[in-house]
This record gives structure tokens, sequence and C-alpha cells, in this order.
């Protein structure tokens, strides 16, 4: 099939922006800008829509009070006859729902749930139906890792895919920080940062980043951590982050747009997680060019060779984590050298590779 004959109807559920939302709106708007027919279809008023307004991006506001919402599924269903759909791409747990009601008003559409975290498919009825029901085509797994997970919860191999998660690796490419950027954000200006950017949740294992901190700063006055992000856990964090002493030197500046100020501005990326689909923060960060110290969990041992373009460490090891943190702190010469490693291995997951990925399955699931 020709691409210019596709049509592609993409659900994100998310009323959040987070890493699953920013690598939906990537395909969309590269599918656009190859005169692909693509709609973004998601609920009113959230990150998503007010995204696709900035970028001219086409696309549809439905109203989804639930998972089991069958007038949104019917909305969805009428869009995409309408469009003359093939594919709804499905990039939440709850789209998939909607995606699976959808086809029961619409047979001929294609169904490909995107699947993007790494836990096993829930205990609960409908969790474990929808990703084993007949109506579903094809299950795109970001990582190798969730690929295993799924075969563990017994789903076909042939139904599973592996297209990893890419970004643009020239984001940052323009940004300039200003002179007094550290300074404005309460970063003395002399100091060696360890930065992340990870939403304030529980998987992203922010106990063990402070633990870790605590032991960093003992060791080191010249130290100070910074965390770009927000979620439900901010408050709990951060009385954490209080009660271990850590006070103005670890830094939570809440959801930023100057993401990659912060980048620029860090000497050394860390990330705690202890489950991680992928990770698209730490291909960020490569992109920049900085050595990267994370935790072996989900699909992030997919992105780092461990000594090579950054520095693994077990998950839930706060120890661990310091001694990594420590030997890049003391050793500059170390981090130049990861970092411009890291430089080089971003390019294996570029956004266009992973549009390409996606293309290559419309074709085969249209054939």
């Amino acid at each position: 099939m020709a691409i210019e004959a596709l049509s592609v109807i993409h659900v994100d559920t998310g009323k959040e922006w987070r890493g699953g939302q920013q690598q939906a709106a990537y395909l969309h708007q590269r599918l656009i800008a190859m005169n692909i027919a693509s709609l973004m279809i998601c609920p009113p008023g959230v990150p998503m829509s007010a995204f696709c307004e900035r970028e001219k991006l086409p696309y549809a506001e439905v109203r989804m009070h639930s998972e089991l919402d069958f007038r949104a599924a019917l909305r969805i269903a009428r869009l995409a006859k309408n469009r003359g759909a093939g594919i709804l791409q499905l990039h939440t747990s709850h789209a998939l729902t909607l995606g699976l009601l959808a086809k029961c008003f619409y047979r001929s559409v294609k169904l490909i749930a995107v699947r993007r975290v790494d836990f096993h498919v829930g205990r609960n009825y409908l969790s474990r139906q929808k990703y084993r029901h007949r109506f579903l085509d094809k299950i795109v797994c970001i990582s190798q890792r969730i690929r295993d997970i799924l075969i563990e919860c017994g789903l076909p191999k042939s139904r599973l895919t592996v297209i990893r998660s890419g970004v643009d690796t020239h984001k940052f490419d323009d940004v300039s920080v200003p002179a007094n950027f550290r300074e404005q954000n309460g970063i003395p200006p002399d100091s060696i940062v360890i930065g992340t950017v990870a939403a304030l949740v529980g998987h992203k294992d922010y106990p063990t980043l402070l633990r870790a901190a605590a032991i960093v700063l003992k060791n080191r006055r010249d130290v100070v951590f910074c965390a770009v992000g927000d979620g439900g856990k901010s408050l709990e964090i951060e009385a954490m982050a209080r009660e271990l002493g850590l006070g103005e030197r670890f830094i939570f500046t809440g959801r930023r747009e100057d993401v990659g100020m912060f980048l620029k501005s860090y000497d050394i990326f860390v990330l705690s997680s202890k489950k991680e689909g992928l990770g698209t923060s730490v291909l960020d960060a490569q992109a920049v060019g900085l050595p990267v110290v994370a935790c072996a969990a989900g699909g992030i041992p997919e992105m780092i060779r461990d000594g090579w373009n950054g520095l693994l460490v077990p998950k839930e090891a706060p120890a661990d984590l310091a001694r990594a943190l420590l030997k890049l702190v003391s050793q500059p010469e170390l981090r130049r050298r990861l970092g411009a490693q890291a430089r080089d291995s971003v390019r294996d997951f570029d956004i266009e590779k992973t549009v390409e990925g996606n293309l290559a399955l419309y074709r085969e699931i249209l054939a």
C-alpha cells in the first residue's frame, strides 16, 4: 500500500503530558509531515489538544467518562468511518478498551495497541481479556523488555512487535542557556549539578534517588541535585527530602517547558526508576551529551551499555547509585567520554526510526 493511501487515527486518553503523550504526538506530527492522513483523538482541554492546536495538527476532542464509555466509542467509530481510516492506533490502556468498543460499530478498521509500561497485564478480567481480544491486530512494545513481560503473561508472540520509542535527537541543538540561568533557579553557579527529568510518581522511585543524594551530599559540598517534573506524589517526595536534610541542595522545579535549558545546565543525568518501559528522558539527556547513571530497570539497559555510554546500577539500591554518581563527580574525563559516546549511541533511537517502524507495521496489517 502506498503511504498516500494510509489513514490513521490515534487515540490518547491521557489528561497529562508525559513520555507517552510526547511519543504519540511525535508520530502524529511526522505522519502529517509525510502527507499521510492522521488524526489525534483526545479528551477536551488536555495538553495533547493544546499541542495539536499550537502545531496546527488535526485533532478531535471526545469526552471520555471512562474506558467503557460507549458514547465515546461510537463517536470514535464515526470519526474513523467518515475519514475512511484503516487503522486505530491506541496509545493508552483505556484507549485500547475504547478502540475495541469502536470496532463493534466499524468492523473494517484495524487495531494497534501501544504498550509503554513494563508491568504485567492486570489481574482483573477486563485487563486480561482486552490484550487477548480477537479484534486486536497488533501490540507495539516500546522495548524488548515489555515484549518479554507480555509473553510471560501468555500473549502470543505473533501479536507482539517491538518498535522502540525515539526522540528528536536535534530537539535541543539550538537551545542556548542564559548566563544567569542557574542563579535564577537557585543553583549555585560553580556547583556540579546532578539532574533528572521524571514525574513524581511511584515507579520513578524518588526515595532511592533521595537516599542516594543524601550519601553524595555528605561526601561532596560542591554538588547540587535538581529534579524537573510534577506528579501525584510530589508532596510526599518533597517531605522525604526535608526529612533527609537535603535542604536547598535538592531542588524541585515542578513541571517546566524549558527542559532543554535544564538538561544543558546539568553535568550528570540520573534516573532511579524501578519500572520503566524505556525511559525517553534518558535519550534526551544522551542527545545533549550528558553522562547518565540509571537503574537497570525495564528497557533502560537497551539504551545504556554500562561503562560505555553510561553507568547502570541495580534498582532500589541507593548505596550503589550513590557510588556511581560519586565516581562521575570525581572523574570529569569519564563524564566527558561517557557523554560523547552517549551522543553517538542515541542516533539508534532517533524518532525517524520509530516512525519508519510504525509505517512498516501499518503496511503489514493492511496488506
